[in-house]
Parts: C-alpha cells; structure tokens; sequence
C-alpha cells in the first residue's frame, strides 16, 4: 500500500491531485485530436471531461492491486498545467505495475513528461516495492517510446496488431524497467 503526501515536488514540477477547477484545462488538451490519436478514448467532449475528472480526483493512493494512482502535472513556479501521470498497481502478487502519460502540447518537448514519470517510477518501485514497472504504447507513438527510454527503460516486445483500436489493428510496444535496474542507474 501507498498513500502519497500530497503534492509531490520534483525539481520543476508539482504533482497533484485532481480538483474540479482542472475541467476546463482537461477538457482543452484531451480534447485536442493530436494528444488523443495514440490513446484508447477520442478526443474528451464536455461530459467526457466531466467523467474523467470526477474519475483522477479519487485516484491519490494505491491501496490495492488494481488501483491507479493519477496526478496533475503543474509547473511548481507558476501554476501552470502541464500534464497528467499515472502508475497503476497491475499485480500484488508479482509487484508489477504500469506507468503512463499525456502532455500538454504547449508543454511538450521541455522534460517536463519525463521528470514527472521518473515520479511516478520513483513512487513505484521506492513507495510501493514494485519488482518491475511497464511502459504501453502504439508503435507509432515515438514521442512516447523516446520518453521511455530517457527514463532508462527496456524495449521489450513488439505485439503486432494486437488491439482493434479506433476502427484499425495497432501495434503495441512494451517497455520495462525492473527495481534492480532502477537501483543500479540511482
């Protein structure tokens, strides 16, 4: 189990729990096409926006497998809305779990994404006694692979046309980093 002392600082960033005043913000980027073209759900409409804020602001600890904890990214200076982060708690028994991310696209391509997820891989294997966390994607999501090899993890699969994903077959890459490696780049 792991309850965070919320918010968490990082270098640059603050990560926080959701609140109800992070509609509009929410609604603006993950209602963009271009964030939502690698991901499961289109692009958020208002009661999609609505739903999934009602749903992250009661996501702020991993109490059990199968939880999710989900956080806003804001600039520690200013306030500002960066992103959102994810570890979701996969497997008590085999200590596993999934990290994952969406970004702002006026803050892409600052280090921003990658500061927060080393986070949340922080919270995951130092927190939470994770033995292995996982990174998910489309394959033609680069900007994400690269991400999650600046954080130092593993490709290691490549599942062709394993999900009927918004009318078509994509592929899947998976990404893995275990606690020892963790340790050992420390």
């Amino acid at each position: 189990m792991f309850v965070p002392d919320l918010p968490i600082r990082t270098e640059r960033l603050l990560l926080r729990a959701f609140t109800a005043g992070d509609l509009a913000v929410l609604r603006d980027y993950r209602g963009r096409p271009e964030v939502t073209r690698f991901l499961y759900h289109e692009p958020y409409d208002d009661a999609a926006a609505r739903a999934a804020i009602d749903r992250m602001a009661r996501r702020t600890a991993l109490r059990a497998p199968g939880d999710v904890l989900n956080l806003a990214v804001t600039l520690a200076d200013t306030g500002e809305f960066v992103g959102d982060v994810l570890l979701s708690w996969t497997s008590g028994e085999h200590r596993q779990g999934e990290i994952g991310y969406v970004a702002h696209p006026a803050h892409t391509g600052r280090g921003y994404v990658t500061e927060a997820a080393r986070e949340m891989l922080r919270v995951g294997f130092e927190g939470l006694g994770l033995h292995r966390i996982v990174g998910r994607l489309d394959a033609r999501n680069t900007a994400s692979a690269r991400v999650l090899e600046r954080l130092g993890m593993r490709r290691e699969a490549h599942l062709r046309e394993n999900e009927f994903v918004k009318g078509e077959w994509a592929d899947e890459v998976v990404y893995a980093l275990l606690a020892r490696e963790w340790r050992a780049a420390a």
